[in-house]
């Protein structure tokens, strides 16, 4: 019995004294009085779903009163219909998910987000073999190494002697991956296929025939030649870096995003219109410890480390952390002995990341016209009212400002009160062709590109 009272009294003493996680990380939040405490997210095994596992390992949503549940989702397709159907409350989507869902490309519904999770992060891989007869095309240097970025140019001679379809994976139809696939290859003159009303797989006229596939499984199926290469996000890229196909590796990254768009959106997290009308201060604390996630993640390296850690566990990525760290932490890789300096390969806070600025929504929406999954032309007044249907900036900024309030973050580290939601006309060094984007003026950046739909 005395034993009991003191195992009793010593677990009543340790719970008294030590901090909570919450407490631990901060004496200066101030929670709101959230409509729903009990929250349940999806995200799927990416490197980008970051931002909301650290908010929940570091303590950030306990400090705003939330208690969350993370679950892994099989596929985009089950995600958004489990954020659709209430099964969960929101989740990691793909940038082009919540425009998808409201302009009717994808599964329709009225789905917004007012937080970007990252920019950059996505890679484009090809079989090793196919590379091997790319890299006689590739400029090198004194050293002999491959001139980077690669285009899709040392591509093109290879489809030209190439016996039987050449198939390449992506994630989803809306994806960026997609976009940035068809991207880089329309650039060098190689068609990646229209999607039409009779062809819903986007494969009328394709060069390069472009199919979605799980993320996790696409090192998989190039091992299997059912694609001889894919564009995805970490850590799929480097994972094929690390396995192996007839003593070589299976696949080589040829090209990253980065250098396809310098600084590009690519997750979002995503809510109903309604769940967020109806749980409005719930949904600003998740804002808020999003953001806090988001900066610590970019704050140091020894943080980004720790993240490896974090995400290498089997419930979240679960890839071993040699092949997290590859990208996470300021280099890439692309053939073995091929390591390149890359700090921004994944950003997560800095260059204003988790603001949702209305010209990123509109650049999705020309590549939907672009492709021909929509299906007509809009007006540039679409475009930019569609936008700010979706992209919710204010709600942003009504959290960041909290958490400037707090201390938590600095006033210079959010946009200003004079900030318009559009970035200024891109220069010849953002786009791999050269291209001004100016989102503002969306039918001009669509007329300027040789290949596009009718």
């Amino acid at each position: 019995m005395k034993n009991k009272i003191k195992k009793a009294l010593l677990s009543f003493f340790l719970f008294c004294t030590v901090p909570t996680m919450a407490e631990s990380v901060d004496e200066n939040t101030i929670p709101l009085d959230v409509e729903k405490p009990n929250l349940h997210f999806g995200f799927i095994k990416l490197t980008d779903c970051a931002s909301l596992v650290i908010a929940k390992e570091k303590g950030f949503f306990e400090a705003e009163g939330l208690n969350v549940k993370l679950t892994a989702q099989k596929n985009w397709v089950i995600l958004l219909d489990n954020v659709i159907k209430g099964a969960l409350d929101g989740a990691h989507m793909l940038a082009g998910q919540p425009i998808g869902a409201t302009v009717g490309v994808s599964q329709k519904a009225n789905v917004i987000t007012a937080f970007s999770m990252d920019l950059n992060g996505n890679g484009i891989t090809m079989a090793t073999d196919v590379w091997e007869q790319m890299k006689e095309h590739v400029p090198k240097d004194a050293a002999g190494k491959p001139i980077h970025p690669i285009k899709a140019d040392a591509l093109k001679p290879v489809l030209e002697e190439w016996d039987g379809p050449f198939n390449m994976g992506m994630v989803f139809p809306v994806s960026t991956h997609n976009y940035e696939l068809r991207y880089w290859l329309a650039a060098a003159g190689i068609h990646p296929g229209f999607y039409t009303a009779s062809d819903s797989k986007g494969h009328t006229d394709a060069e390069v025939i472009i199919s979605p596939n799980a993320p996790p499984l696409m090192p998989s199926y190039l091992n299997s030649r059912a694609i001889l290469g894919y564009c995805v996000g970490e850590p799929w890229n480097q994972k094929a870096v690390f396995a192996e196909k007839d003593g070589k590796q299976l696949g080589v990254p040829v090209v990253t995003n980065y250098e396809i768009w310098k600084n590009n959106p690519e997750k979002v997290f995503g809510v109903t219109e309604d769940w967020a009308k109806k749980y409005p201060k719930t949904h600003t604390a998740v804002l808020k410890a999003l953001i806090r996630a988001g900066k610590w993640l970019d704050a140091s390296m020894e943080n980004r480390e720790e993240a490896v850690q974090i995400l290498s566990r089997s419930h979240y990525v679960g890839a071993e952390a040699k092949v997290l760290r590859n990208s996470m932490t300021g280099s890439f890789v692309y053939e073995r002995g091929d390591r390149r300096e890359m700090p921004d390969f994944n950003v997560f806070f800095r260059y204003k990341a988790t603001y949702p600025f209305y010209s990123d929504c509109v650049w999705f929406l020309t590549q939907m016209r672009r492709w021909g999954q929509l299906k007509e032309d809009k007006s540039d007044e679409w475009y930019t009212k569609t936008a700010k249907k979706i992209y919710k900036p204010a709600l942003y900024m009504e959290a960041a400002k909290l958490l400037v309030e707090e201390g938590n973050i600095e006033a210079s580290e959010i946009p200003g009160d004079d900030e318009t939601g559009f970035k200024p006309v891109t220069s010849e060094d953002i786009f791999i062709d050269g291209k001004a984007y100016d989102g503002t003026k969306p039918n001009d950046y669509i007329d300027s590109f040789e290949i596009k739909a009718p």
